[in-house]
């Protein structure tokens, strides 16, 4: 590695990302209700071996409720989740450039390596503008000013602005020296037809706290050298006033680009009366001035380092997670659990917009959770209670419903099995966090029927059939090697193709409903709640709906 370079180990501990804001179209029609037929669920559970081949079903959406601009916020996020940075990524080594060998890597990847500096440029402010959607909340922080300088890092600002437009932010930009060359004039012709405002720098210097909920700091990049000239020493002295406010909760964060502005590349603050960002987004590979931020959240974007250039400069530098373009480096902030909440934001769950019947609404929410690509939307809780009255709970995975009830499958030797040989009332919670809704079902549990379980246990992939049989469910085992050397021996067995049979101990389970509660979340905790009961009418029974106070 280049002397130059320098390398630390970062603080311990867990370093997380959460995901990148996007919009999550979520189009409700008003299709007739659903039919009664059974719903069948075992495809959407994708194969370990290949889970490419998880189908997507055209199943339609109903209007349950009101529109779809009153939806969450979360649904915005991705759906499959951007991923937890590991504790690796935080206690990794993370290599620190120089001005020089930042300079340097830039020329060799707009050189030989082929990229461009729009290329570049466009990574650079995607990275930022998903750092930025990581940390703070669309529902809390929308209003954001960029600030840009007439270089790179003031592109870089503008392509953020772009990108925190289209996560449904509220970008506003201050660019009061415009670069005439064609690759900015295209970037503020891009903003100019989302309607992004621009504003005048004299227009920044009154109530800043009062008019923006984020302030980006795109001023002035590794390059720069000397002191800032106006306006721009203006709006950095600006930058430090915010910054050194005693009530940080009463002013927006500020997050820098790559070099907090006026920082020198290598020394960092000097005299210590410069800018404080809350976030530092590192572009590239952290530069030595990094070493000196002290804020709470620094992370590393522009995931385009081709091995040539890791190589030649010895480069270490974090894994990104899933499909991140940015990944936290260096200890996540200490959180208080106490303050951890959500003001959800939903469409209003009235009584005389439900389904009458709670198998129709069930399958109305289900088929939307689906459309709208949850992570196994068939997931729930499922609870049991022993003869002793101690409960236990696991999450299973539903494999059909109908009128009949709920479906899932497992060991009859298992923990839950045994509770429910003794008590056979159980209840079932389907929890979809992106559409801020809540499904919970109790009832009395059977054995289906063993033609339902052998129909079921040949549908399932060679694999997951022998899986069934070398588990002995919720037993003591030595170690994993056990259940690997008997999964070989099946392997081995049955490496011919031939019939799996289904072991006598695994089988299906069929919860029937006889109370359902549909929860939708709601501002302030004056969530919707939904009760249906069954009550009898004459010599049958009728679902009655009640709604119950959050």
């Amino acid at each position: 590695m280049l002397a130059a370079a320098s390398k630390i180990r970062t603080i311990s501990g867990v370093a997380t990302t959460t995901s990148l804001a996007r919009a999550m179209p979520f189009f409700l029609s008003t299709f007739s209700a659903p039919t009664t037929a059974a719903l069948s669920v075992p495809s959407l559970c994708p194969t370990r071996q290949n889970p490419s081949t998880h189908p997507r079903r055209p199943l339609a959406f109903f209007a349950a409720a009101a529109p779809l601009g009153a939806l969450s916020p979360s649904l915005r996020r991705s759906m499959a989740s951007l991923a937890t940075s590991t504790a690796a990524a935080a206690a990794a080594e993370v290599t620190h450039l120089s001005q020089r060998d930042a300079a340097e890597i830039d020329e060799q990847l707009m050189g030989p390596l082929g990229f461009s500096v729009d290329q570049l440029m466009e990574l650079a402010g995607l990275s930022v503008a998903a750092a930025v959607a990581e940390v703070y909340k669309l529902s809390e922080h929308t209003r954001v000013l960029i600030i840009c300088g007439p270089g790179n890092n003031g592109g870089d600002g503008l392509v953020a602005a772009r990108h925190l437009y289209h996560f449904g932010y509220k970008p506003f930009v201050c660019y009061p020296k415009r670069t005439a060359k064609p690759l900015y004039s295209g970037l503020v012709t891009q903003l100019e037809s989302l309607d992004i405002p621009f504003v005048p720098v004299e227009d920044l210097f009154h109530d800043l706290a009062g008019q923006f909920d984020i302030v980006i700091d795109a001023m002035f990049g590794f390059s720069f050298h000397g002191t800032p000239r106006p306006p721009f020493d203006d709006l950095v002295q600006m930058l430090v006033s915010l910054s050194v406010t005693d009530d940080s909760a009463k002013r927006p964060p500020i997050v820098s680009v790559d070099i907090p502005s006026g920082w020198h590349v290598e020394e960092g603050d000097v005299n210590g009366g410069g800018i404080k960002p809350d976030m530092l987004v590192s572009l590239t590979a952290p530069k030595l001035c990094a070493k000196k931020f002290t804020g709470p959240h620094h992370f590393l974007g522009g995931r385009f380092v081709p091995p040539p250039i890791s190589t030649k400069y010895g480069l270490e530098l974090p894994p990104y997670p899933g499909t991140s373009m940015c990944v936290r480096i260096g200890k996540a902030p200490s959180v208080d659990i106490s303050s951890l909440r959500e003001n959800y934001i939903s469409p209003e769950l009235l009584e005389n917009q439900v389904m009458s019947d709670p198998f129709d609404q069930f399958r109305r929410w289900f088929d939307e959770a689906v459309t709208a690509g949850l992570r196994e939307p068939n997931a729930m809780a499922l609870t049991t209670v022993n003869k002793a009255g101690k409960p236990s709970s696991r999450m299973v995975l539903l494999k059909g419903v109908d009128k009949h009830g709920f479906v899932w499958y497992t060991n009859y030797g298992s923990q839950k099995a045994h509770d429910l040989s003794e008590n056979s009332n159980a209840a079932l919670l389907f929890y979809w966090n992106e559409m801020n809704r809540q499904v919970r079902v109790e009832g009395l549990v059977q054995k289906v029927s063993e033609e339902e379980s052998e129909k079921y246990f040949h549908s399932r992939p060679r694999g997951s059939q022998l899986g069934a049989i070398v588990s002995k469910q919720s037993t003591v085992i030595s170690g994993r090697d056990v259940l690997q050397h008997a999964y070989k021996e099946l392997e081995e067995k049955y490496s011919d193709g031939s019939f799996i049979p289904k072991p006598d101990y695994w089988g299906g389970y069929r919860l029937t409903p006889n109370l359902f509660e549909f929860w939708q979340g709601q501002q302030s905790r004056l969530h919707d709640r939904l009760q249906y009961s069954q009550r009898e009418v004459g010599a049958s029974t009728a679902w009655q709906i009640e709604r119950l106070a959050p």
